[in-house]
């Protein structure tokens, strides 16, 4: 089975945005590919953290959701939604939610993002939760013949997350980001390889990756990660697709020459 990580440049265009989401779409679905995934904040990279809020979706409503939906059912494929910002409890907040849809472009599963991003070094800050209510339960979902577990950027340093999925164990792990050029060039690629070995899965992250209209600078390299930490498929900047084939042959040999799930005491 081929899996797909999308990779994006997102702006300050929500249209705009979506039509190149569509554009990644159809040309992984070209090459054969079953399941895709796009990255966190696909739909939009706006000038302030605030103008995710205008755009902010009821769930199962709206030009998101709807195009997600649609792509899905168009190309008979599974679509990792990365993410889009669904209504929080008040205007002043939204979730950052990935959903999932299904071949037939039915809703399968939503996972709001449960680690909120924050720092401070002394000259700058910046903090998640001033517009974002932070998600509280692992979603997990059945794709097919493929167990999935669900997972948004920050989520990626906190492995308790991953061993919570991991009950039962998944065959894929999806990561969608948009790190920070600084942080991405020193833990993007450890830290998902590292996901990939402790859980003996494949992992899959779609990432934003260039220099975007607000000025920021995202790290990209968008990677497929094999259950032995062997890196597949990668994306360093700009648009594109990454795409691999996921073996399950491949998972279960691994798991057998080294039963480490199987050997967890906690």
């Amino acid at each position: 089975m081929k899996i797909a990580a999308l990779q994006m440049v997102s702006g300050t265009d929500r249209d705009r945005n979506l039509d190149t989401a569509r554009t990644l779409i159809e040309q992984a679905a070209a090459a054969g590919a079953a399941l895709v995934a796009l990255p966190e904040y696909f739909c939009l990279m706006g000038q302030r953290d605030e103008d995710k809020l205008a755009i902010a979706e009821a769930p199962g409503s709206g030009p998101i959701q709807q195009m997600l939906a649609q792509a899905a059912r168009a190309h008979g494929l599974w679509i990792v939604g990365g993410t889009l910002p669904l209504a929080g409890a008040d205007d002043r907040h939204a979730r950052n939610s990935c959903l999932v849809y299904g071949p037939d472009g039915t809703l399968a599963a939503r996972y709001d993002k449960m680690h909120l991003f924050a720092f401070d070094n002394g000259r700058e800050h910046y903090d998640e939760g001033r517009t974002l209510e932070a998600g509280s339960t692992p979603v997990a979902l059945q794709a097919g013949a493929l167990r999935v577990g669900l997972s948004i950027c920050y989520d990626l340093r906190f492995p308790e997350l991953y061993r919570a999925l991991m009950r039962p164990p998944c065959d894929l792990l999806v990561v969608p980001a948009a790190f920070t050029h600084t942080t991405g060039q020193q833990h993007w690629e450890l830290l998902l390889r590292a996901r990939a070995v402790e859980n003996q899965c494949y992992v899959l992250a779609p990432a934003q990756g260039g220099r975007h209209e607000n000025g920021r600078r995202t790290w990209g390299h968008s990677l497929i990660v094999d259950p032995w930490g062997e890196v597949l498929a990668a994306h360093a900047e700009g648009p594109g697709v990454a795409i691999a084939e996921l073996d399950v042959e491949r998972i279960a040999q691994v798991r057998a020459q080294l039963p480490a799930l199987a050997h967890r005491r906690l």
